[in-house]
Parts: C-alpha cells; structure tokens; sequence
C-alpha cells in the first residue's frame, strides 16, 4: 500500500488543526484540509468535493453541527470518519452519554433527569443539596449551574422556563462530586490510554477553556481501565474522558468529548499526541 490518505474536516484551524499538517508531512501522510464552511456539493455523489481520494477521515470541527453533518457527508461515500457520526451525537447529548456508560457499568455520578420545569423541586427532594443543573447539549462548562439551595433552584428554573428553547425544559440534574479540587482529563487512542493530565482550579468548573490549570497526570491500571469502558461505550477511537475523583468511589466518569482539544496536553505532558493519532488511523487503513 502506498501513503495513506487523511482527509481533515475543519471549520476553525486551531493549534490542533495545524498541528495534524505539520505532523502529517513528517510522517508522509498525504492530509487532505476540507473547509467545512465552504464545502457543498451533491450527497453521496459528487467527485468534485474530494472525498473518493482519501482513504479515512478525521474530524475536527470546532462546531457541534459542522462536525455532525459534514461526518454523515462524508459518510454518504462510504468514508470512515473518526470519530463517526454516531459517537459525535452520542457524545454532544449528556443524557444519551450518561445512558451507555450506565449500560456498559461504567461508574458515573448520580444523575437525574427532569422533563419539566414544574417537577425539578422533586428532584431536589431526591437528590439533595448541592447539585448541577447542565444543558443536554453543550461544552466548555458553559450555561453550567451550582445549586447550592432552594432559591438557587426556583432562580434557574424561572430563568429556563423563559428561554424560548425546548431543549432547555429537560433539566439533566447531577450531584455535585467532592472532588479534591481537580478533575482529570484523559485521552483514548484505539485501544490505548496514552496520557492524561490534571486540571486545577479554585472554582469548580476546572475547564482550561474557563481558566483551568493542566498538569501531567498519572494513569493508574484502574483509570486506563475505567476510560476504556467509556471509550467501547460510546465507539469512539479518539476521545477526551472527564474523569472525578470522589473520595468514596473512586473514578466517575462525567463525560466524553468527540471532537477534542489537546494543546493544553501536548503543552504540560510534552506527549506527541497528534504523531499517536495520525499513526493510529494510518494503521485502521493498512488493516
């Protein structure tokens, strides 16, 4: 077999982005940049968008809806695409994620669900104070609310029943987990745990989008373990798990990311996480 043939779907060229065509020319993989925002053509049936002269796909849109739509285009050709579009929707909607890693014994923290603005009251009967109150949909900790007491619950409930958006009438409800002022991200590659790392912060959404600070962290058999279940749980080869430390239960997984950022990895840990990627799915191909 001759180079392996990458096409790279984009709308934004982050760190990352670059990063993938530096690396690729290094490791003579031919990398095919498709610009999302300005691709159109016929699905399943037209040459002239690329897609016949790669043999994989990698998907890096920073949009949640470019991601999705562009991965199922370039599906209509019988392209692979990692991460498929199956694991991009799977991994955007909270409750759906929850749901498998629950199915698949994946530890996960107590989670509720709420279909009504009306009922979330009955929920805090149930679980108690504090909690997290999420958007189904979403990322980078954004629209993210710490419910300490009553009063913090009535005002986001009234602040949501105005919000002209169905999707903001389902209330995905999470206890709030002690964690020792950290949670972990850890990155899946295939079958692999190949790093993780630390992210610090005083407040309690330790995002690095939202002022986080990332240090090397170190994968015990039993987080490369949990982070793996969580990666066959959703499909996905190339993943960033959010991963809390509960002083009783050990390892939970919060959540799993799609479409990640790793340059704040790559920064702190010196790991060549892009050469591991382009190598992983250039070894799909060969197979």
């Amino acid at each position: 077999m001759g180079r392996v043939s990458i096409l790279l779907l984009y709308d934004v060229l982050r760190w990352e982005e670059k990063s993938f065509i530096e690396t690729s020319k290094k490791l003579d993989i031919d990398l095919i940049p498709v610009h999302v925002p300005t691709l159109h053509g016929r699905v399943g049936n037209d040459d002239s968008l690329g897609f016949s002269k790669a043999d994989i796909g990698l998907q890096r849109c920073v949009s949640f809806y470019n991601s999705l739509e562009s991965t199922i285009l370039a599906e209509s050709y019988g392209l692979d695409v990692i991460n498929n579009s199956h694991t991009i929707m799977v991994c955007q909607d909270k409750l759906w994620t929850t749901s498998l890693l629950i199915r698949n014994k994946v530890p996960v923290p107590n989670t509720y669900v709420a279909f009504n603005h009306d009922v979330v009251p009955k929920v805090a009967e149930r679980l108690g104070y504090p909690f997290v109150i999420k958007p189904i949909y979403g990322s980078w900790g954004r629209l993210l609310a710490l419910i300490d007491d009553e009063e913090d619950m009535r005002t986001i409930v009234e602040h949501r029943s105005y919000m002209h958006n169905p999707l903001y009438s389902i209330y995905y409800i999470q206890e709030f987990v002690k964690k020792p002022g950290r949670d972990i991200r850890v990155f899946t590659v295939g079958d692999e745990v190949p790093v993780a790392i630390y992210r610090y912060s005083s407040h309690w959404i330790t995002n690095t989008a939202r002022g986080g600070k990332a240090v090397t962290a170190r994968v015990d058999p039993e987080l490369e373990e949990v982070a793996l279940r969580a990666a066959k749980a959703v499909k996905g080869h190339f993943l960033g798990i959010d991963v809390f430390e509960d002083p009783e239960r050990g390892y939970l997984v919060n959540e799993v990311n799609a479409v990640t950022e790793f340059r704040n990895t790559v920064a702190v840990t010196g790991y060549d996480l892009t050469r591991k990627v382009l190598e992983y799915i250039s070894s799909l191909v060969k197979r």
